[in-house]
């Protein structure tokens, strides 16, 4: 399956530019997006092991997809999968590395940090036109804050459009914080996350219970913020993943840890991040090693996140073999812990 979406990925050009003017050219192009979106396409990047061959193949990949997308604009398949992918490429290759840059490198951490900002809310356009053209009015009405009626009418099916529009909305706005019209469209997000959570509470092996962890315990409570649901959903996370998934404790250990500054629990589930087998979930291998990878910056900068912290609390040489010297106690893998 993977050798197959590779095939179909690289030869797209030359299909598309060998049947430009011809009168099956949107028959065809039809194809080609329905095999290049259709069940398992995604797992080509998903499922791969190796980080830095994705991050160089995907603005190819997304350009296919744009031009695909060009050519059959209603094709809901391809703006999921456009849109999708412009907010994960931004995520997981631009703002993420940029992250983990020396705070010296403030040029162009500021640099990449704007270029992830308008990668989201080009992704996010895409997606949104997917909303507007399922249900037509979508975008006037959550701009005029009558969107109930419309999310009423929303369906499992939608859950994916809904979802990753929220996770780029929200993205972009962590990079722009005072960005007004962003900022006004955090109600209209957290009903639209909220409907997804109706419709799927169990999507993605828990996604949206960790996209809440950070939701809740990023926001402050007038926009919505809340820490005992963050803590809520980081168990629902934990239990619906199985212990195969990293992101979960990354994201309680960056979100809820260190503003609370508990290094012991920060230290802990970082730990137990690295402790997760890629392998043992194939479908989502490469989230779990660019978690890992977030895992390790984190512990390895521990004295940037945490005031006071003395020298023999934390280990500025991590490496994949320290968890298994970990102290462990029976609780550890407990989630109620």
């Amino acid at each position: 399956m993977k050798v197959r979406n590779v095939a179909l990925l690289v030869g797209c050009w030359t299909i598309m530019f060998l049947l430009n003017g011809c009168s099956i050219n949107k028959i065809a192009t039809k194809a080609v997006a329905n095999a290049l979106t259709g069940p398992g396409a995604s797992t080509v990047f998903t499922g791969d092991s190796d980080a830095r061959l994705v991050g160089d193949a995907l603005p190819l990949a997304i350009k296919i997809y744009e031009a695909l997308l060009d050519m059959q604009p209603d094709h809901q398949g391809l703006i999921l999968t456009t849109g999708s992918l412009l907010v994960m490429y931004a995520n997981a290759f631009v703002q993420g590395p940029v992250e983990m840059l020396p705070r010296t490198e403030y040029r162009v951490r500021r640099e990449e940090r704007e270029r992830a900002r308008l990668l989201y809310l080009r992704g996010v356009k895409i997606l949104r036109s997917g909303l507007d053209k399922k249900y037509p009015g979508f975008n006037d009405a959550a701009r005029e804050g009558q969107l109930d009626a419309y999310l009423a009418g929303t369906k499992k099916a939608d859950v994916p459009l809904l979802y990753w529009t929220v996770a780029g909305s929200l993205a972009a706005y962590s990079l722009d914080p005072f960005n007004l019209e962003l900022g006004m469209r955090i109600p209209e997000l957290s009903a639209m996350l909220q409907k997804a959570y109706e419709l799927d509470p169990d999507f993605n092996d828990g996604a949206i219970d960790d996209f809440y962890v950070l939701f809740y315990a990023s926001l402050p409570p007038f926009l919505g913020g809340d820490k005992t649901k963050a803590e809520i959903h980081f168990e629902r996370a934990l239990e619906k993943s199985k212990g195969l998934a990293a992101g979960p404790y990354v994201t309680y250990a960056q979100a809820v840890c260190v503003p609370a500054q508990d290094y012991e629990t920060f230290r802990k589930y970082l730990t137990m991040a690295l402790a997760v087998d890629p392998d043992a979930n194939p479908s989502n291998r490469l989230v779990n090693i660019i978690s890992q990878r977030k895992a390790r910056y984190l512990l390895n900068n521990a004295e940037d996140y945490f005031l006071n912290l003395d020298d023999d609390d934390w280990d500025d040489d991590w490496d994949d073999d320290d968890w298994d010297d970990y102290d462990w106690d029976d609780d550890d893998w407990d989630d109620d812990d």
